[in-house]
């Protein structure tokens, strides 16, 4: 049994939402570079090309990428060979993420209820915390500061197995049409299937931190994501939402099984600021 202290985890989610917050993962930030050059429409290649530049900002005056710092989203991977010590391990992610937070100068955006007070909790907590116990005596925690301009883009669908493959890249394409500027495209695109109404919810969350340079290591689903990427780039929204060859720059998508009766689809739109880390302990 291997001892991993509060103080340990803390500090890691403190470190990984102030560095996610202020500098995309690598593949992420070259896919919009390159962009620039491949887009065929001169106002989005300029626009394209401003993303491009606020990057640079944000890295060299030390700020965030964007305004919006998001809401924090954590996917905790736990060994069975671990005992936590020194408090309570979801303290422990909600005190990282409040440090993270005031420390790193980041917009605290969550309220306390969603319908009467709508009090702001005044340090971005409590987080939204998925836990799995797995092998082994790590702890893998992989953040995700998630905006909402993007997330009231999402949208699910509790298809029936007759549905074909059309009918399912038909709603991606649908969601991410009826959301048009306002997700502030080039997305990124989550898509779960499978499970329950929850979890293929949680599927296309956890989608969204998978690297935007690899595809589903089933080819059958790597397959669809590019026809879901293709069909979705077709649509012509562009940089945010004045046209273009660029609407999306990938489609990760995440499977699990279900019911014989079910089919459930969710799509969880992310904006071009691709934000997520991971770290292990």
């Amino acid at each position: 049994m291997r001892e991993v202290s509060c103080k340990e985890i803390i500090k890691v989610v403190r470190e990984l939402f102030i560095k996610a917050n202020y500098v995309l993962p690598c593949d992420a930030e070259e896919l919009i570079r390159e962009s620039v050059n491949k887009e065929t429409n001169e106002r989005a290649s300029i626009i394209l090309k401003r993303l491009t530049e606020n990057l640079d900002a944000a890295r060299e005056t030390d700020i965030p990428i964007c305004q919006d710092t998001g809401m924090a989203v954590v996917f905790a991977e736990v060994g069975q060979d671990v005992h936590i010590v020194d408090g309570l391990f979801e303290d422990a992610i909600n005190e990282g993420v409040r440090q993270a937070y005031t420390d790193g100068y980041l917009r605290k955006s969550v309220v306390n209820e969603p319908i009467f007070e709508r009090k702001n909790t005044g340090d971005n907590t409590p987080a939204i915390l998925y836990t799995r116990i797995v092998a082994g005596d790590k702890v893998k925690l992989t953040v995700a500061p998630k905006g909402f301009g993007s997330e009231n883009m999402s949208a699910i669908k509790m298809f029936t197995p007759s549905a074909k493959q059309e009918d399912i890249i038909n709603f991606v394409c649908d969601t991410v049409k009826n959301a048009g500027g306002n997700p502030c495209p080039p997305i990124l695109v989550g898509v779960g299937i499978g499970g329950t109404f929850d979890r293929c919810a949680y599927l296309a969350k956890k989608a969204l931190t998978r690297p935007v340079s690899e595809r589903n290591a089933d080819p059958r689903y790597a397959d669809l994501e590019n026809r879901m990427l293709e069909a979705i780039n077709k649509l012509g929204i562009g940089p945010q939402g004045f046209g273009g060859d660029t609407t999306a720059f990938a489609v990760n998508i995440e499977y699990g099984s279900t019911h014989i009766a079910g089919l459930p689809v969710a799509v969880n739109i992310n904006c071009h600021v691709m934000r997520h880390g991971e770290a292990e302990i």
